[in-house]
């Protein structure tokens, strides 16, 4: 990392996670964290979308700074395959930024430049898990780091500083409980359950994508807004009164077919499975790796509200990811919530001031 830029006379380090549903980006000033922003960009829709993004996220970056990337959009089905999606989000990095002072996580590889990172597809593809557990492991020693985001839920053991990870790609990780595939905003609600009680019978789900686990986290009073980016499935009002509608409709019903605490009911049944869906990678992770009864879970990410019951139900003590790194106050809760790109920033200005040090 020779190309060094000041600005002001500070040094700058914007962290990006270009996904497939978001755009995250934190900014980190002289190793601390100082904005950090997520912004909806459908990648399934076409590159363009991330490019947009871009744009309006890079006008928080002061000129001269150096920018590091993660991904998960190389998943998305705008592309054949995860190859060609890595290609194609280099591309579009160096289009937008240039080589100089452009960073790719690569995961067990470390940072790397675009041209490197070409050889390197397979450490780089959703690799932004690794960058987040290893700069929790780097504080924290000794926890279970759990990531949930809109979609997808990260656990990862952490041992000696370290990220003890059984699984790399995707597929390893859905294998090993590291990688759950729920989330506290996007996910489909037939993927959560089967069956709900309703008055006392079990109750089949309508096979159709009526509801998420936004319009759960709203009925209960757990989701900020702010973290809700994408349209309502129904593409109607996001009210309390407008995710019962949602909800009904999974059961074929209308929303005053049952009073508000019975609607209550049934989706605090839904956040219960998915927490056990959570708890059950939880457990075979922690065992796996033989977690001291007493290291805590931490927790990132916009579904933190369910990996605050999570650790309940563990019966660990919950530490929160923005306690951990060096934020401005303003920044820390956006920091979180943007976990994986706050991480790769606060770790290339490490190793950009480590080559300092050096040179």
């Amino acid at each position: 990392m020779e190309d060094r830029k000041f600005a002001e006379g500070k040094r700058f380090v914007a962290g990006w996670d270009i996904g497939g549903a978001h755009l995250k980006m934190a900014l980190c000033e002289n190793g601390v964290i100082t904005h950090a922003a997520t912004l909806k960009t459908s990648m399934w829709l076409g590159i363009e979308e991330v490019r947009n993004g871009i744009e309006t996220l890079r006008t928080e970056v002061p000129a001269g700074a150096a920018n590091a990337f993660t991904m998960t959009a190389e998943l998305s089905d705008g592309f054949s395959d995860r190859s060609e999606g890595v290609e194609g989000i280099l591309t579009l990095i160096e289009e937008e930024f240039g080589v100089r002072n452009t960073f790719i996580y690569a995961g067990r590889s470390g940072f790397v430049d675009t041209l490197r990172a070409r050889g390197l597809a397979p450490d780089i593809a959703s690799a932004n898990w690794h960058a987040t557990a290893a700069l929790a492991a780097s504080v924290a020693g000794e926890a279970l780091f759990v990531d949930m985001g809109s979609t997808t839920t990260d656990i990862l053991a952490l041992r000696d500083g370290k990220v003890a990870n059984t699984g790399y790609a995707d597929a390893e990780r859905l294998l090993s409980g590291e990688l759950v595939y729920t989330g506290f905003a996007r996910s489909a609600l037939i993927g959560i359950a089967e069956h709900v009680p309703v008055r006392g019978t079990m109750t089949p789900l309508m096979n159709e994508y009526f509801a998420n686990t936004a319009d759960i986290a709203r009925i209960l009073g757990m989701l900020d807004e702010a973290d809700d980016q994408y349209p309502s499935a129904d593409r109607r009002e996001k009210t309390v009164a407008g995710s019962i509608g949602r909800l009904a409709r999974m059961i074929g019903r209308d929303g005053p077919d049952l009073s508000t605490e019975e609607w209550s009911d049934i989706a605090l049944w839904f956040s219960e499975h998915q927490l056990r869906m959570v708890h059950d990678g939880a457990f075979r992770v922690a065992t796996d790796h033989r977690l001291a009864r007493g290291a805590p879970v931490i927790g990132a990410g916009i579904g933190r509200p369910q990996i605050r019951r999570l650790a309940a139900r563990l019966e660990r003590p919950f530490v929160d990811f923005g306690t951990l790194i060096s934020a401005d106050e303003p920044a820390r809760d956006a920091a979180c919530k943007a976990a994986p790109a706050a991480a790769v920033a606060l770790l290339a200005a490490a190793q950009i001031n480590k080559s300092a040090d050096v040179v």
